[in-house]
């Protein structure tokens, strides 16, 4: 990230901020006037039944996606009035945990780990790194973070879905980012994998200081691993509070068939 960019970021300035943000597909509107700030080091859990907005609101902040209408601030930058170059500046300070691994199968472990890398390598090195995988250590000390060091030269389609979630981890952390998403990461592992992937998550978090931001099902992950927990129906903010403060009316409230729309 270029000085002018990391000098405007400070313990004030959020890292992400959503300013009246709507987003419609077609006639569907995902997402409804949507305000929110996230401080550097905050873990935030965002939470809501199948098509609240928890992944579109993912897709905003890492820039994949602009809004309808609204501002997305990532970095004290607006993403929809950056140039491209900017823009993938900004973006490579923000990495993705998707819920599918987002790995290529066929490669061995340390290729899909240096995937990392591509946002600052040059297309030659890239292309060599495939044949002679280059900066070896440091995709060693990723994967030793994420606990398997030992399958840094595996195929990645020979590991478990945990140890897959892993590597996925292991590359964001190669990418070195300001802040990790993480959309959905634990929906496809069984319990005892999914409580691995969540205490990596939050300790890689604590020792980092890095922005962590997990959409999430499992409400119970939510308030034990988070400090701040947001909760979306139908493409609203229904509250915005800490782990501390959630009750079990504002639970019911999120996932009541019931409730009144909002």
């Amino acid at each position: 990230m270029d000085g002018n960019l990391s000098r405007t970021i400070n313990s004030a300035t959020p890292i992400f901020e959503l300013k009246n943000v709507t987003q419609r597909f077609g006639h569907f509107q995902s997402l409804t006037d949507i305000n929110l700030k996230i401080q550097p080091g905050e873990r935030v859990a965002l939470v809501g039944s199948s098509g609240a907005g928890k992944s579109t609101l993912i897709s905003l902040l890492n820039g994949t996606l602009l809004p309808t209408s609204g501002e997305v601030w990532v970095l004290d930058r607006n993403l929809a009035q950056l140039r491209p170059k900017l823009q993938r500046q900004v973006q490579r300070q923000i990495g993705t945990v998707y819920q599918q691994f987002h790995l290529v199968d066929n490669l061995r472990v340390i290729h899909n780990v240096n995937a990392g890398h591509l946002g600052r390598w040059s297309f030659f090195k890239a292309a060599l790194s495939l044949i002679w995988p280059q900066e070896v250590e440091t995709a060693a000390q990723a994967l030793s973070q994420v606990g398997i060091l030992e399958k840094l030269y595996s195929r990645t389609d020979q590991l478990s879905g945990g140890q897959q979630q892993r590597v996925a981890i292991a590359r964001v952390l190669v990418q070195n980012p300001m802040a990790i998403l993480a959309d959905e990461p634990i929906s496809s592992l069984d319990p005892e994998r999914s409580r691995e992937i969540m205490d990596l998550l939050r300790h890689l978090s604590h020792e980092t200081g890095k922005t962590l931001v997990t959409s999430l099902h499992a409400i119970e992950f939510a308030r034990s691993h988070y400090q701040r927990i947001i909760g979306l129906r139908q493409g609203r903010i229904l509250f915005d509070t800490s782990a501390e403060s959630l009750s079990p009316t504002m639970i019911e409230d999120l996932y009541s068939l019931n409730s009144p729309s909002l």
